[in-house]
């Protein structure tokens, strides 16, 4: 199956009535570690890379290695996305590599102008039959070069700023934080605003900064040599809540690196004389396989990849000129 569109991929989350993880990746070991987590539970999956990851694997390398995480996996709906894209250059450098969705966040802006920013990303990308997703509201914390203080989203707003910019989907703020430190106390997020906004803009939601940051994760990096605060995460259950109320795509970017992290430092404290990467980075590529699946069931996509009948971006050109 070759790569689908995202527009497809939450489609089909929407009849389904389940959400989709969106994985952030940067290397092999990330890519084999979810893909293998998704063809066991035949899962569909979302593959996403931030600016920093096509930074970090020189653009290129990322594009064949998903290429060849789909070649080995024909049966499982892949979307490579375009996480915080910044600009509508580096829209375009996605596009060229092959994306089939793309996110513009232009949410530090004014209103006024993220709806001219994100309107002008929509226009290029259906061109080419991508998927774009925008963003209104910002989040707190600190991921990568992504950094903000909460401003939650307004219902109303998010309803003008859907009619004016015709994205894809939406990424709300309703309490998320990207980075480990989400919540110092009790984790809480505005579900309610979920439900109403999605009722009113009819497009599939997106929730960031996701991660759960379970404490046996936090622990086992502490355990072998780490110095991480303990902070409370999204709990499990309420994504599972905000999926029922009309989330279709969480992205998961800290557990992951958390899991890799906690193996890495747990094989080389019990055996430091191990010096070959593969010793420590088959363990690593093996707690982002266990991790993944579990979030696949958490989110009830385990099981739906056989849904998919694929549509190319030849088709999503069509289907943006018809609109």
């Amino acid at each position: 199956m070759p790569l689908i569109p995202m527009y497809q991929c939450l489609k089909e989350a929407e009849k389904g009535g389940y959400g989709v993880g969106a994985f952030n990746v940067n290397n092999m070991e990330q890519i084999q570690g979810i893909m293998k987590a998704a063809r066991e539970l035949e899962s569909p999956v979302i593959l996403q890379a931030s600016r920093g990851a096509l930074k970090y694997t020189d653009l290129t390398y990322l594009k064949y290695l998903v290429q060849a995480a789909v070649e080995a996996n024909p049966e499982i709906p892949v979307v490579l996305h375009l996480d915080h894209g910044d600009s509508l250059e580096t829209v375009k450098t996605a596009i060229r590599l092959g994306f089939t969705s793309v996110m513009i966040d232009a949410s530090h802006h004014d209103f006024e102008t993220n709806v001219r920013i994100s309107r002008e990303v929509v226009e290029y990308a259906h061109e080419f039959g991508v998927s774009v997703e925008a963003e209104l509201g910002t989040l707190g914390g600190i991921e990568e070069d992504v950094a903000g203080t909460v401003q939650l989203t307004d219902p109303d707003q998010a309803e003008e700023f859907v009619a004016r910019v015709g994205c894809d989907s939406l990424a709300v703020a309703i309490g998320t934080s990207h980075g480990a430190y989400k919540f110092k106390g009790e984790p809480k997020l505005a579900l309610d605003l979920v439900q109403e906004i999605s009722r009113r803009v009819q497009i599939p939601l997106v929730l960031h900064g996701a991660s759960s940051v379970p404490k046996e994760l936090v622990d086992a990096v502490n355990a072998y040599g780490g110095s991480i605060e303990q902070s409370s995460g999204v709990p499990v259950e309420s994504i599972k809540e905000a999926i029922r109320y009309g989330v279709r795509k969480i992205n998961v970017d800290t557990d992951i690196r958390l899991a890799m992290t906690g193996a890495v430092r747990k094989t080389l404290f019990e055996a430091p004389e191990k010096f070959d990467p593969r010793d420590y980075l088959g363990p690593a590529r093996e707690a982002v396989y266990r991790l993944v699946a579990q979030r696949m069931k958490d989110f009830g996509s385990a099981g739906h990849a056989r849904d998919y009948t694929p549509i190319t971006l030849e088709d999503m050109k069509a289907h943006y000129k018809r609109a």
